[in-house]
C-alpha cells in the first residue's frame, strides 16, 4: 500500500508555478504566511483560502489531492476549532483553522510544483555563503532529503503498528502502538546511518 507524504508529491507540469524558480516560490510562501498571520477577520481568512486554492489548482492539484490534504488536516482542525470556538467564539475558531489550512494548501502548491532535486539544489545554493563559517550546504541538503524520504516510511510503520495493535485487541493501549513504532523507527534510522557510512558519507 502506498503511503502519501503530508508534504505532498511532485506533479510534473508546465504551468506558471512550475516555471517559477524554487527560491522565488519559497520566498513567496514565506511572504504569504506572514500576510496570513498578520491579518485578522473571517473575510480575510476566506480571501487567503481562495488565493491558496487558486495556487493549488495552478500547481495541478485536483479533487483527490484536496481531499487527501483536508483529511490529514482534519485530525487537528476539528479539536482546534472546537477549543477556539469554546474559548473565543466560532469566528475565532474559523479564522484560526482557515488560516492554517490556507498555509497548508499554499505549501502543498509549492511541493507539487517543485521537484525534490530542485528544492535541494536551491537549499545548497542558498547556504553557499555560509561555507566561510564552516557550514556544509551539501550535508544540510542531504539531511533535508533524508527527512523527506523517511516521512512516508514512518507513516507506513505507524499504520502497520496500529493495525497490529487492533488485531490483538490493544488499540487503546498506547504502549502497544508507540513502542513498536519507536523501535522500528530507530532501527530504520540505524540502517540508514549504516548505509551512508558504507558509502563513505560523513567520514570527512
Amino acid at each position: 500500500m502506498s503511503i502519501h507524504s503530508p508534504l505532498g508529491a511532485y506533479l510534473p507540469g508546465s504551468g506558471p508555478l512550475h516555471r517559477l524558480r524554487p527560491g522565488a516560490k519559497l520566498l513567496g510562501l514565506f511572504g504569504f504566511a506572514i500576510a496570513v498571520v498578520s491579518t485578522t477577520g473571517v473575510p480575510l481568512t476566506a480571501a487567503w483560502l481562495g488565493i491558496a486554492v487558486a495556487l493549488a489548482v495552478l500547481a495541478g492539484l485536483r479533487g483527490r489531492d484536496f481531499w487527501r490534504v483536508a483529511r490529514g488536516f482534519a485530525l487537528i482542525a476539528v479539536p482546534l476549532f472546537a477549543f477556539q470556538a469554546w474559548q473565543h467564539g466560532w469566528e475565532r475558531g474559523a479564522e484560526v483553522v482557515g488560516d492554517l489550512f490556507a498555509m497548508i494548501l499554499a505549501a502543498s502548491a509549492v511541493t507539487a510544483s517543485t521537484a525534490v532535486e530542485d528544492m535541494l539544489d536551491t537549499i545548497t545554493w542558498a547556504l553557499g555563503p555560509l561555507r566561510h563559517l564552516g557550514a556544509k550546504p551539501e550535508r544540510v541538503a542531504l539531511a533535508f532529503s533524508l527527512v523527506i524520504r523517511a516521512i512516508p516510511t514512518i507513516l507506513g510503520v505507524a499504520r502497520e503498528t496500529q493495525s497490529a495493535a487492533r488485531a490483538r485487541g490493544l488499540e487503546r493501549d498506547p504502549r502497544a502502538r508507540l513502542m513498536p513504532l519507536v523501535l522500528r523507527t530507530v532501527a530504520h534510522a540505524q540502517l540508514t546511518g549504516e548505509a551512508l557510512s558504507a558509502r563513505g558519507v560523513g567520514e570527512d
